[in-house]
């Protein structure tokens, strides 16, 4: 039996994971953790039969405890981290959203806890220190996100130095092939074609942010350099991601769209369990296709890239804008094409040595956010978002 943790339950990632953990006998739920969604969180952790719970936001935490509820119910980060201590589970899943995730990737590793990673942030982030961390406790790392899972199970079937190079594969979001963004209303941004995710993580998808986010993970996953690492757009959303060989050929990892999959194959890996998941009828499929990326009009992938090979704490200050960035443009605060340009405007105004410690990286989420802050009425007073 596995004694699974699972952070941010009451997001899609979480619920997901909570329908393979009920799918297995040989997982159980340990414990949940959630930002404020108290109701939702305690319902789960009674279906679940969960004994602990932590919420991010006192106030929900205050309110759980109030609401009859038997169990433990812990508060703010400080709560996240006591809940993996207290309930010693043997993975931990780490589905929070947002650089927010971090401290707990930090605490997780720090325990030797095998981590499921679907919070890229951490990586994003905090990328060498994370990666040396759980070199140094002995902790796996398993990639949850389907882009990364596929290249985890590609590359693991290869020997040392025969995998040449890694292509993720980005759907296009739901403005591909367009190249008039400055009039995108939230609702439209919000619908994408393929996956059904939370808010910010669908906000990124439009702007192609999150593939480059995706890209910085991989790199300090695989341990693969940038000029190595290729994305390209299939809208199909079919082909997960692919790797070429030294010897020109290609291996690819399709299935259809379902998170439910590498969620599975992080919890139970190398094994795999039966899922209610259609194999893919390829003549009905009948063609996919491929595009080069639009780096005009999706310029985060650039500044992703471009954040990732500055390195040092270059993909922190990256971060840190596009999600004061994003939360701008939910809000209706700044278009759509105003998140490019607080994210480029604050990495060229940020200093972002290399760190030497976690702290580090904290003050500079804590700087980047500052003066992404103060980036905000400047782009929302320019047309369309843009400097010019």
């Amino acid at each position: 039996m596995k004694d699974v943790l699972i952070l941010g339950s009451t997001g899609s990632i979480g619920e997901q994971a909570l329908d393979v953990i009920g799918r297995s006998p040989e997982l159980r739920v340990a414990g949940l953790s959630a930002g404020s969604s108290w109701k939702r969180l305690v319902e789960q952790a009674e279906a679940a039969g969960a004994g602990s719970i932590a919420l991010a936001d006192a106030g929900a935490a205050a309110a759980a405890r109030d609401s009859g509820w038997t169990g433990t119910v812990l508060a703010g980060e400080e709560g996240i981290r006591d809940l993996i201590a207290r309930t010693e589970p043997d993975v931990v899943l780490n589905a929070i959203v947002g650089s927010a995730g971090l401290g707990p990737t930090i605490a997780t590793l720090s325990e030797g806890i095998e981590l499921a990673l679907a919070n890229k942030e951490s990586l994003v982030v905090g990328g060498e220190l994370v990666m040396a961390l759980a070199e140094a406790s002995g902790a796996r790392i398993l990639p949850v996100d389907s882009e990364h899972s596929a290249l985890h199970q590609l590359v693991r079937s290869e020997p040392p130095g025969v995998v040449e190079r890694l292509v993720l594969t980005a759907s296009g979001g739901p403005f591909r092939g367009r190249t008039d963004l400055g009039g995108v209303t939230r609702e439209e941004a919000l619908a994408h074609p393929t996956w059904e995710m939370g808010g910010k993580i669908t906000i990124d998808s439009a702007t192609l942010m999150n593939k480059g986010l995706e890209l910085i993970e991989a790199h300090h996953l695989f341990a693969v350099p940038y000029e190595r690492i290729d994305v390209v757009v299939h809208p199909q959303s079919l082909i997960h991601s692919l790797i070429t060989l030294v010897d020109g050929a290609m291996l690819a990892h399709l299935g259809h769209p379902d998170m439910r999959v590498p969620i599975a194959y992080a919890l139970h890996g190398p094994d795999r369990i039966e899922l209610p998941v259609e194999p893919l009828d390829l003549a009905a499929v009948g063609a996919l296709t491929f595009e080069e990326p639009d780096a005009d009009a999706f310029p985060c992938l650039r500044l992703a890239r471009e954040a990732g090979m500055a390195a040092g704490m270059a993909p922190c200050v990256l971060n840190a804008a596009n999600e004061v960035a994003v939360g701008a443009f939910l809000a209706g605060e700044i278009p759509f094409t105003g998140i490019p340009e607080v994210v480029e405007r604050v990495l060229e105004s940020t200093p972002a040595p290399a760190p030497t410690h976690f702290a580090d990286l904290f003050e500079c989420d804590a700087e980047a956010r500052r003066r992404a802050a103060e980036q905000l009425q400047t782009v929302a007073a320019t047309p369309n978002g843009s400097a010019g």
